[in-house]
């Protein structure tokens, strides 16, 4: 009777208390993140946030093991981790592969291997980051090519995304560290990591064989301001930049007559692509290799480097894989370097010697299969100014792989006349160059801003002002006339360039009032044209505007009541070559007889016989506005498709 009684006083407290204990006791609870929250806790690793992934993390954790341990222990980790032959392999591989790459990244932080001189041979911290990154990319090659789960099954797999991340930078590294460590100026045959050997390949690259390496740097972690976008491909594969040896100094004097001047030799400043784009994949030179023969280095590797612009794919055990691509960075590190943009205005005031004559600079190596776009800058300008039409153009994948686009830089203090004769020669040399009988010999696109449209419309116009020129000129200009007859040619207007559309934009065809405005007037005393014109022309340097002829500056030439304006404002591109123009509208109106962009009016840009007239809301930089960059894609597939049909 007692114990009954007892057991029920005691049946109400054992009941609470259980009530009270049950939550602490219980291990999983359920949260609900925000989406941003999951999605990042999925999608981290080394690389994104300077941790181990989630995945790579839970392996630790049923090895009694943290991520910091296993840093601060990275052998005995390593050890632990290769002897669990329960943990299923392709976990292993996986975690494997980002091991080694914290461990080569957290190398390569270190001041020995930061402050090391470049080819830096003997270098213990190089030397052991570039066995790190070695060894992630073989675990990598495993994990993705070598179980039985083949990549494309596991295509939407998130590990899988990290670990060909892994495999990318790895190589990326491995390839830039290498460069670091073993001294080449032309890509070597082979390189060594250790006593493991990886064997170039440059069957798809051969532009490579014969340049001369200034650098190798990897383009992963670049990262330029002034694009809207960085045009690339997500695939298999390193990306990386090699810089070519830059071209020889030359003296850039005046030339009278360029094309006689350079009849038996190059002419130097026509510049093959300079930075290039690589893409590298990395596989046993034997297929067959086993798994233990990758990961113990007794398998050679062979390094396949790839011109992006030219290949799609690289082959993996008879499997075809999209290759990673980047098409910004050669252009925006070219820009970078060159600080072009002030080289445009200190050539107006003739502040440098790198501008007396024009330069063509090519953007990728030579493709004889793609037709080629012609870009020549406005007034106190440079290649600069096209750095979003450029960009935008990588960034289609038809006119990526359709076109291929030549730079002009030339300085804008000269005489347009002048300038227009010199960037004829220079590409008349350049068109000269190219595969006969290809698709770039023929059907080029000319793209000229303000003062470069005006050029450009010169450019392919058939007419002969010599005549009329002659009454203007002054005694010396005359005589030097007689003596040398080149100088005629600079009247004689020819469209026999390789020229098949023309697009203007924002072009002060008539001149711009703007120019005779008094700040203007101060502006212009400033311009300056290069002594060593003079000397050819002959002219007095401190003659009145009366005595000075025909020869101007380039800003003088772009008054409406300019001798230049008189007598070219009237000439028109030939009915072959069909064209077109882009206005910018920065008024208030839409009436045509106010319009302006603020510095030419629409009357001084509209051109009667144009196969089109866009008028795009901007100022006189409508080249840089989005709906002009969508007109030009337009322009340029319509180029496309008639010449094709053709």
């Amino acid at each position: 009777m007692l114990l009954t009684r007892h057991h029920t006083f005691t049946r109400p407290i054992i009941l609470g208390l259980t009530i009270v204990l049950l939550p602490a006791c219980q291990l999983v609870k359920v949260k609900e993140n925000n989406i941003h929250q999951a999605i990042r806790s999925k999608s981290e690793n080394i690389l994104t946030h300077d941790q181990l992934s989630a995945e790579t993390t839970s392996l630790l954790k049923l090895l009694s093991l943290t991520p910091q341990q296993c840093t601060a222990e990275f052998e005995t980790c390593l050890q632990r981790l290769n002897t669990q032959t329960d943990i299923a392999a392709d976990e292993r591989y996986a975690a494997l592969s980002e091991l080694y790459l914290a461990q080569a990244l957290e190398l390569s932080k270190q001041h020995n291997c930061t402050h090391a001189q470049p080819h830096s041979e003997n270098n213990h911290c190089l030397e052991q980051s570039l066995d790190a990154f070695d060894q992630s990319l073989r675990y990598s090659y495993v994990y993705l090519f070598k179980m039985q789960e083949s990549p494309s099954t596991r295509v939407f797999d998130q590990r899988q995304m990290h670990v060909r991340t892994f495999y990318n930078v790895a190589l990326s590294r491995l390839i830039t560290t290498a460069y670091r460590t073993q001294p080449f100026h032309q890509v070597p045959a082979q390189l060594n990591v250790q006593q493991r050997q990886y064997i170039v390949n440059l069957e798809h690259y051969p532009e490579l064989k014969s340049k001369t390496i200034d650098r190798v740097q990897s383009s992963y972690n670049l990262n330029f301001s002034g694009f809207y976008q960085v045009n690339r491909q997500d695939g298999l594969g390193a990306e990386f930049v090699v810089v070519t040896e830059a071209d020889p100094v030359h003296k850039n004097d005046f030339i009278l007559d360029p094309i006689s001047f350079y009849q038996y030799q190059t002419n130097p400043n026509i510049h093959p692509a300079r930075y290039l784009s690589v893409t590298a994949a990395a596989q046993p030179l034997k297929p067959e290799s086993s798994i233990e023969d990758v990961l113990n280095g007794k398998a050679i590797f062979e390094i396949e480097l790839f011109n992006p612009y030219t290949q799609k794919y690289v082959d993996i055990h008879q499997q075809k894989y999209i290759l990673t691509a980047n098409y910004s960075v050669p252009f925006a590190y070219w820009l970078a370097e060159n600080k072009l943009g002030s080289t445009g205005y200190l050539t107006l005031l003739d502040k440098t010697e790198r501008l007396r004559m024009p330069h063509v600079y090519m953007l990728e190596p030579y493709q004889p299969n793609k037709k080629v776009i012609v870009l020549i800058h406005g007034l106190a300008s440079s290649p600069e100014t096209w750095v979003n039409l450029t960009n935008n153009i990588l960034g289609d994948k038809v006119l990526r792989e359709n076109f291929q686009v030549w730079q002009v830089f030339y300085s804008t203090n000269m005489p347009i006349v002048e300038s227009r004769y010199q960037i004829h020669a220079l590409l008349k040399q350049a068109f000269a160059q190219v595969q006969p009988n290809s698709r770039s010999a023929s059907d080029a696109v000319l793209i000229g801003h303000s003062m470069g449209g005006v050029i450009s419309r010169l450019l392919i116009s058939e007419h002969d002002i010599s005549e009329q020129v002659i009454p203007l000129l002054n005694y010396e200009q005359y005589t030097r006339l007689q003596q040398y007859p080149v100088i005629k040619e600079r009247f004689q207007f020819h469209p026999d360039l390789p020229i098949g559309r023309a697009i203007f934009i924002a072009a002060p065809h008539r001149g711009s009032e703007l120019s005779d405005r008094w700040y203007m007037e101060l502006v212009k005393k400033m311009v300056k044209l290069p002594i060593t014109f003079f000397n050819q022309v002959d002219i007095q340097l401190n003659g009145s505007s009366s005595t000075k002829g025909m020869v101007q500056s380039g800003p003088d030439d772009l008054s409406p009541k300019s001798r230049f304006m008189a007598l070219t404002s009237n000439i028109m591109p030939v009915s072959t070559v069909p064209y077109h123009s882009i206005i910018g509208n920065h008024s208030q109106t839409n009436d045509i007889h106010d319009m302006s962009d603020g510095i030419v009016p629409y009357s001084s840009s509209h051109l009667e016989q144009a196969v089109s007239e866009k008028i795009i809301k901007g100022n006189h930089s409508v080249h840089e506005e989005a709906e002009t960059l969508l007109e030009l894609r337009r322009l340029l597939r319509l180029h496309l498709e008639q010449t094709q049909a053709q």
